[in-house]
């Protein structure tokens, strides 16, 4: 009989975020798959724990992974963790979740700390929908093709972003959204210099011009406000034959019809004359 791969999220920054769920599942794990082990090992010892590691990051997924479906498929327990957060997002483990599957191989994700969510949560913008879209590209160009894409994005965005991309990833944003886009800085969450910088992408640009970005970023941008699409003729003669069923004459209709929807008023009567 399988194993599990257990996927347990870690703290973003404070080690008193680790649950008591979290923590009984690495102590129960027969190994644990570490992003970087050298991190690992001081929450280990943080939770008194001593429990064989072996590394799974992005750059050995492929070797790696085999050989943990192996250990899964001889009836070991596996528990996933990256450096900080939950596993699988926007992280190299949804590799090992997609070869699990593909095997047959339980998975069980345990909740806890994930810092696109903190960040949301307290951005101040709208959380009702949003979408994650981790790294942007390095390369400028294509960098700049994303965000051309997410321009008329009407849900509210996130990013993470590295301090020494963070100027950069400013300009493009401003420069593609527009200046008086708002954004939520989300910097250090749960550590000790925790900080978050609630303003516009210019002002965020500008901000960063002269302070030096230190730290780990997420960024909440604002989505862009929905376009209005242009009445027809054909919308105004609608509007104008819903007025007059509820009393109006009409010339009457046909001003409101036509102040209401932005349409000509002249052109609007005569095609209801047609």
């Amino acid at each position: 009989m399988a194993g599990t791969l257990y996927l347990v999220p870690t703290p973003i920054g404070n080690l008193g975020d680790i649950s008591r769920r979290c923590a009984e599942t690495l102590a129960a794990a027969d190994l644990i798959a570490a992003e970087d082990t050298r991190v690992t090992l001081k929450l280990l010892s943080h939770l008194g724990l001593k429990k064989p590691l072996v590394s799974y990051y992005r750059h050995n997924t492929d070797e790696a992974g085999e050989k943990l479906l192996e250990r899964l498929q001889a009836g070991e327990d596996v528990a996933l963790v990256t450096d900080a957060g939950t596993p699988a997002v926007s992280d190299p483990g949804e590799d090992m979740v997609a070869l699990c599957a593909a095997n047959g191989v339980p998975v069980v994700a345990l909740p806890g700390p994930c810092a696109l969510t903190t960040a949301l949560s307290v951005s101040g913008l709208p959380t009702g929908r949003f979408t994650f879209e981790g790294f942007l590209p390095r390369n400028k160009k294509n960098r700049r093709a994303q965000l051309e894409e997410l321009k008329n994005e009407p849900r509210t965005m996130i990013f993470y972003e590295a301090p020494h991309k963070l100027r950069n990833t400013l300009s493009d944003l401003a420069e593609t959204f527009g200046p008086d886009r708002r954004i939520s800085l989300c910097r250090e969450l749960t550590k000790l210099h925790e900080e978050v910088i609630r303003t516009t992408l210019a002002e965020a640009a500008e901000l960063h011009r002269e302070k030096e970005p230190r730290g780990e970023y997420v960024l909440v941008v604002e989505g862009a406000c929905p376009t209005k699409e242009e009445a027809t003729l054909e919308d105004g003669l609608e509007r104008v034959s819903a007025l007059m069923g509820e009393g109006l004459s009409r010339k009457d209709a046909v001003r409101q019809a036509a102040k209401e929807l932005g349409l000509s008023r002249s052109e609007l009567y005569n095609a209801g004359l047609e």
